[in-house]
């Protein structure tokens, strides 16, 4: 049995992935600052290393540890991003360097970065494989970049394959339920559809997003532990959307779920003006689709499992 330590194992994509692996065979171990209190949860994980990976204590916590598999899945969000820069990258880039470096001795096989097609910068209207040019627009996307450039470091100077997947936007429901998820874009739609009959924009709807629900993630990140042929990965839908189409989608399946009609609010600015049309691009898979990927699930059923939850939850 394969062990697979998650790095941010407790937070929103490592909780999921966590308990898929786990699930699935391995025997997974979570990083996380404090241990959840969901007991379902922590009965399939089968240790938890308690620490901030801003502090030299937790390191030494890893230091007798081996493990054949890690998942680095910690950062912070793209606004807390802008913040000072020290802590900033005490969270974003550091850790890489001081886990990869610790990992290393311990006999660590495979290393898989959580990244961002942030890293791009702004994106034309094209198909972007991994192999297009990398203009980080924000320190968020910055960060990112150069953590990716620690793991190619160590993916040439030891034996750890190291990969980078870069992921777009993911969403979905929670695991936990103090998980902070709701910033995410298609979450909040959802949540203000479902609570209050409503979907409000704060732009103009024109920016694109790529939306990959959870499940199609974990089924992405098992196939890169079995048989990744490259270093750097999309882990996305292939599929580009702005948010007023997205918002078009959560108020369709609203009405066929509900027969109910919830109205859409632009900024007043917006509904006086003509909405943009904007040429889109397109995130390639063709990497995860050599190595065996097929998407499960499109934004529809996402949708519907959103609302899943929130009926669920209000019970």
């Amino acid at each position: 049995m394969k062990k697979v330590l998650l790095i941010g194992g407790s937070g929103y994509i490592g909780s999921r992935l966590s308990k898929y692996l786990a699930e699935n065979g391995y025997e997974v171990f979570v990083l996380c600052r404090s241990i959840p209190k969901n007991n379902s949860w922590k009965s399939l994980i089968s240790g938890f290393i308690v620490g901030d990976i801003t502090k030299n204590e937790v390191f030494d916590k890893l230091l007798d540890k081996k493990f054949d598999i890690a998942i680095h899945l910690v950062s912070l969000n793209n606004q807390d991003s802008e913040g000072d820069p020290d802590y900033v990258s005490s969270v974003n880039v550091l850790p890489t360097w001081n886990i990869l470096r610790l990992l290393t001795k311990n006999g660590l096989k495979k290393f898989i970065y959580f990244s961002t097609i942030h890293v791009y910068g702004t994106l034309p209207n094209t198909i972007i494989n991994e192999d297009f040019v990398t203009a980080p627009q924000n320190a968020y996307g910055l960060t990112h970049l150069l953590s990716e450039n620690i793991c190619n470091y160590f993916n040439e100077t030891s034996k750890i394959d190291c990969v980078n997947i870069r992921l777009s936007n993911s969403y979905g429901s929670p695991i936990l339920m103090d998980t902070d998820c709701w910033w995410l874009v298609l979450n909040d739609f959802c949540k203000t559809a479902y609570q209050k009959e409503k979907i409000t924009i704060k732009s103009d709807g024109s920016p694109l997003r790529d939306f990959i629900h959870w499940s199609d993630i974990e089924s992405a990140i098992e196939l890169i532990i079995d048989n990744s042929k490259h270093n750097v990965y999309h882990v996305a839908s292939g599929e580009t959307l702005s948010i007023l189409e997205l918002a078009y989608k959560v108020q369709d399946v609203y009405y066929k779920r509900f027969n109910k009609q919830i109205r859409i609010e632009l900024p007043e600015e917006v509904k006086k003006s003509k909405l943009k049309e904007t040429e889109k691009y397109t995130l390639s898979i063709d990497r995860l689709i050599d190595i065996g990927f097929e998407k499960n699930n499109g934004i529809d059923f996402g949708i519907n499992e959103l609302f899943d939850y929130f009926e669920n939850s209000s019970k």
